[in-house]
């Protein structure tokens, strides 16, 4: 329970990371974009699968 709770933290993280990502000229990395994505759907399959049980 406690090892899900982390990984839900880190992967929101993770995806919030690559999703809110720019540099100076305001453009976003592809490849941030993507794992930011992955990163997402890992931490709301973990979330609703093992910590609210809806899965």
């Amino acid at each position: 329970m406690l090892w899900d709770i982390v990984f839900v933290a880190a992967t929101a993280a993770v995806a919030y990371h690559g999703i809110t990502w720019r540099d100076e000229a305001g453009e976003s990395d592809t490849v941030r974009l993507l794992f930011g994505c992955i990163a997402l759907l890992f931490c709301l399959r973990v979330l609703f699968g093992e910590l609210l049980d809806v899965f």
